[in-house]
C-alpha cells in the first residue's frame, strides 16, 4: 500500500469515525424523546483505481424501524380510542340510572310507583296515600325527562367532540403534508431524514387515536393514508376532511355525517364508514348507542301511559303532547321519555283532585263515589306485571311487563358499560405492550450506546496513529532526499 492510499485510508476513517461519533451523541441525547428511533451510519468501503481498499465512505444515516410492529401500534390506538370514546359516554349516560340503593332510575321509581299504589288500594280513602301515589307519579315522569335530556346532551357532547376531533385530522394532515414533502426532498437528495421520518410517525400514531389509518410506503420515502375504510386521507397532499356540528339535539335528531375527501364517513347514510378512532367511538355513541337507550326510555314512557291508560283508549294518570289518546302500541314514538307528564286533573296544586286517580279521569270507575273503592288501583297495580308489546327495535325483548322491560333496560346499559370497560382495559394492555415491544425493536439502549462509542474511540485513535506514522514515514523520506 503507498503512503498515500494509507493516508487516504485514514482520512476516511477519521471522517467516518466523526460522523458515528456524532449520531451516537444524537441517539443519547434523544433516548428519552417519544417516537425517537435509534439512528445508525451506513458505511462501505471505498476503492482505489488500481482495485485497491481506499478508505470508508459514508452513505448515509439510517433508523431502526419495524413496520409490522408499528402498523400494529396504529391499528391497536385506534380500536383504543373508540372503545374509550364509547366508554365514557355510556358512562355518563349511565347516571340515569345512578347508585342502586339510592333508587333514582326508571326502573327503581317504577317500583315505587307500583308500592305506594299497593298501599293506596289497601286505604283507597286516605288521602296521604293518594298524595304519596301522586308525588311516586311525579317522580317517574320527571325520571323519564331528565334522563331523556341526559342523553341528549351526551348526543350533543359527542357532536361538539367530533367537530374537535376533524379539526385535529385536519392540522396533524397539514403536518402530515409537510414533513412528508421534507422527506421526499431530502431522499432525493440524499439528505438525513431520520429525524423528519421519526417526526411523521408521531403524527400518524396521533392521526390514528383520532381516526382509523392504512397507510402505503412509496419511492423516496413517500407514503399515502387512507381511512381503515379505504378513503384517501393523504397523497402527496391532505384531503379535506369536514364536520358540521349540531348545537342542540333532542330526541329525534340526526347528527351530520363526517366527510374525507368527499365521502361520508359516518352516520347512517356512510357510503365507507370508518371502524376505529376516537373519531368512530363518538359517531357510535351519538348515532347508535345513545340512540337506542333514548327509545328505551320511550318505550318505558310509552309503556307507562298504556299501563294507566282508560278502557276507552285516553291516558289517564300519565299523559303527554298527543293526548287524549295513548301513543300507538309497539311502534317507538321518539321522544315520548321528554314529553311524559302526570296529569293536571290529579294535582290538586293544579286545580285536580286525588280522587281522580283512584276513580278515573274520562272513565267513570266508581260513579258511586264510593270511599272504599280499590278496583281501579288493583287494575293499576296488575299493569306493571301484564305483559304486553314493546319495539322490537330497541335491542330488549319485545314481550315483557313493563317492570320486566325497564329491568331490562337498566342491565343492557350496565352490560354495555362493563363490557366495555373490560374491553378498553385489555386494549391499554395491548397499546402498552405493543409500544413497549416497537420501542425495544427500534429504540435507543444508553449502555449499547455507550459501547459503541467506546469502539468508535478506539478506532478513532488507530486511525490517528496511522496517520502519525504516515506522517512520521513521509518526514524520514524527505529528510533522505535532502
Amino acid at each position: 500500500m503507498s503512503l498515500s492510499v494509507a493516508l487516504q485510508v485514514a482520512q476516511s476513517a477519521l471522517a467516518a469515525r466523526q460522523t458515528e461519533s456524532s449520531v451516537i451523541a444524537r441517539n443519547i441525547t434523544g433516548a428519552q424523546e417519544p417516537g425517537f428511533s435509534k439512528k445508525s451510519v451506513q458505511l462501505s468501503t471505498m476503492y482505489t483505481s488500481s482495485g485497491q481498499a481506499g478508505g470508508l465512505r459514508v452513505n448515509g444515516v439510517a433508523r431502526m424501524a419495524d413496520s409490522a410492529l408499528y402498523a400494529s401500534l396504529l391499528t391497536s390506538t385506534s380500536v383504543g380510542t373508540s372503545q374509550q370514546a364509547k366508554l365514557d359516554g355510556i358512562t355518563r349516560m349511565a347516571e340515569t340510572i345512578g347508585d342502586t340503593e339510592l333508587e333514582t332510575s326508571p326502573a327503581a321509581l317504577l317500583g315505587e310507583l307500583q308500592k305506594t299504589l299497593q298501599n293506596y288500594a289497601s286505604d283507597p280513602n286516605n288521602s296521604v296515600m293518594a298524595q304519596d301515589t301522586l308525588q311516586s307519579a311525579k317522580n317517574m315522569a320527571a325520571s323519564l325527562r331528565s334522563s331523556s335530556d341526559l342523553v341528549q346532551e351526551v348526543r350533543a357532547n359527542a357532536d361538539s367532540d367530533m367537530a374537535t376531533s376533524v379539526r385535529e385530522i385536519s392540522s396533524l394532515l397539514g403536518e402530515l403534508e409537510n414533513l412528508n414533502s421534507t422527506i421526499v426532498k431530502g431522499t432525493q437528495n440524499g439528505a438525513d431524514v431520520t429525524d423528519a421520518l421519526d417526526d411523521r410517525d408521531q403524527v400518524l400514531l396521533a392521526l390514528s387515536e383520532e381516526i382509523g389509518i392504512k397507510t402505503m410506503d412509496r419511492a423516496n420515502g413517500d407514503i399515502v393514508v387512507y381511512t381503515d375504510s379505504g378513503v384517501t386521507l393523504f397523497e402527496t397532499s391532505a384531503r379535506e376532511v369536514s364536520f358540521a356540528p349540531t348545537t342542540t339535539y333532542s330526541p329525534g335528531t340526526v347528527g351530520s355525517a363526517v366527510i374525507v375527501d368527499g365521502v361520508p364517513v359516518t352516520g347512517p347514510g356512510a357510503i365507507m364508514p370508518i371502524s376505529s378512532g376516537r373519531l368512530h367511538g363518538l359517531a357510535e355513541l351519538r348515532d347508535d348507542t345513545a340512540v337506542t337507550y333514548q327509545s328505551q326510555l320511550d318505550e318505558i314512557a310509552r309503556g307507562v301511559i298504556e299501563a294507566f291508560g282508560e278502557s276507552n283508549g285516553d291516558a289517564g294518570l300519565f299523559t303527554w303532547s298527543g293526548a287524549p289518546a295513548i301513543p300507538p302500541g309497539a311502534t317507538h314514538s321518539v321522544g315520548l321519555a321528554a314529553d311524559i307528564i302526570v296529569n293536571p286533573n290529579a294535582d290538586p296544586d293544579q286545580g285536580g283532585s286525588l280522587d281522580r286517580i283512584r276513580d278515573g279521569f274520562s272513565v267513570a270507575y266508581n260513579p258511586a263515589g264510593d270511599a272504599g273503592f280499590s278496583a281501579r288501583l288493583q287494575e293499576l297495580v296488575g299493569a306493571f306485571d301484564t305483559s304486553r308489546t314493546f319495539a322490537g327495535s330497541v335491542e330488549l325483548d319485545p314481550d315483557a311487563s313493563l317492570n320486566s322491560f325497564a329491568g331490562s333496560s337498566v342491565s343492557w346499559l350496565e352490560n354495555g358499560r362493563k363490557t366495555l370497560t373490560k374491553n378498553v382495559e385489555i386494549q391499554s394492555v395491548i397499546v402498552g405492550r405493543t409500544a413497549e415491544n416497537l420501542s425495544n425493536t427500534t429504540g435507543v439502549n444508553i449502555d449499547e450506546e455507550l459501547t459503541l462509542l467506546l469502539e468508535v474511540e478506539r478506532a478513532y485513535a488507530a486511525a490517528s496513529r496511522l496517520i502519525t506514522a504516515v506522517d512520521t514515514m513521509l518526514e524520514e523520506l524527505m529528510m533522505a532526499t535532502r
